[in-house]
């Protein structure tokens, strides 16, 4: 009997422990700033970095219901001019097809695990003034989520709390 009740009490602890690290319960999860840890994207059965490989991102979600965020590849390439402005067609391909950035508000719907974005603007136009529905897991200091890709396929973007 003594031991029964003794793997009982652990079993509950660990589950405690367990879903108090695993469960995010409201917005206030969310805020701080998120460094990208991966951004990869699943599409007819092939798996790719959405970015290129090492590519770098920052995630900030305020107090106050706002978020920006940002990816960046890291083979972007330098414009020869020097000039954002007089960038030759390959090299603005190339930065289209290499970042992507948004901002607006969000909110976090506790029930379903999911949270979404109202874009305002964004440098792929057509979210300007759209709402991206994310499904999440938040694990401690990790944020992960999956998405309509916006070049096709499914992302999947995992993200690490800033220290």
């Amino acid at each position: 009997m003594n031991r029964t009740v003794t793997l009982a009490i652990a079993t509950l602890i660990y589950g405690i422990a367990c879903v108090g690290a695993v469960i995010a319960e409201t917005a206030k999860d969310f805020v701080g700033t998120w460094t990208l840890v991966s951004a990869t994207t699943e599409q007819g059965g092939n798996k790719s970095d959405t970015f290129g490989p090492n590519a770098k991102g920052v995630l900030v979600f305020d107090n106050n219901g706002r978020y920006v965020i940002t990816f960046i590849g890291s083979n972007v390439p330098k414009f020869a001019s020097n000039n954002r402005a007089a960038g030759t067609a390959e090299e603005n391909k190339a930065v289209v097809a290499g970042s992507l950035a948004h901002f607006g508000t969000y909110t976090v719907n506790e029930a379903d695990k999911s949270f979404t974005f109202r874009v305002e603007n964004a440098t792929f136009p057509n979210w300007d003034n759209t709402e991206l529905k994310r499904p999440f897991v938040m694990t401690g200091d990790e944020l992960k989520y999956t998405a309509a890709a916006s070049a096709g396929g499914t992302a999947t973007v995992i993200w690490k709390r800033a220290k």
